[in-house]
């Protein structure tokens, strides 16, 4: 039965959006210390109150209201706003540069400063045996 055919229905709607989160109810029952018997019971609860909705929607990152108010449709509108030709989120995940070519001058980088590590090592070490053999 979904969150459509009873709109109220507290519990089916926590567990929805416990499921959408991919939260186990364990790992629910853990965040509000208890154990799965109490949260599988909570979720067949069609009312609960205000004070453990608070807790439970702590728990699950949201607020009362975004419990109170979830629907089904409401969530798959949101989630079909990604694919609207109309939106720019496509626009933002596309890379303008080559990350491999990037990785590349990251690691010529590196081998050019180890290089001049190298080189000061050399120097100290020559200079060092230098004073070793002036006294």
């Amino acid at each position: 039965m979904s969150t459509l055919t009873k709109p109220n229905h507290i519990g089916r709607k926590i567990s929805r959006i416990r499921e959408l989160r991919d939260m186990k109810q364990e790992a629910l029952a853990q965040a509000l210390g208890t154990n799965q018997q109490a949260v599988s019971a909570l979720e067949n609860s069609e009312t609960i109150d205000e004070q453990k909705l608070i807790e439970v929607a702590k728990a699950l990152g949201v607020t009362v209201e975004a419990i109170k108010n979830f629907s089904e449709e409401g969530v798959i509108n949101y989630f079909n706003t990604f694919n609207d030709s109309d939106n720019n989120f496509n626009h933002y995940n596309t890379c303008t540069f080559n990350p491999l070519d990037k990785l590349m001058e990251t690691v010529e980088e590196n081998k050019n400063l180890y290089e001049r590590l190298l080189q000061a090592e050399k120097d100290k070490i020559e200079y060092l045996e230098k004073l070793l053999k002036g006294k």
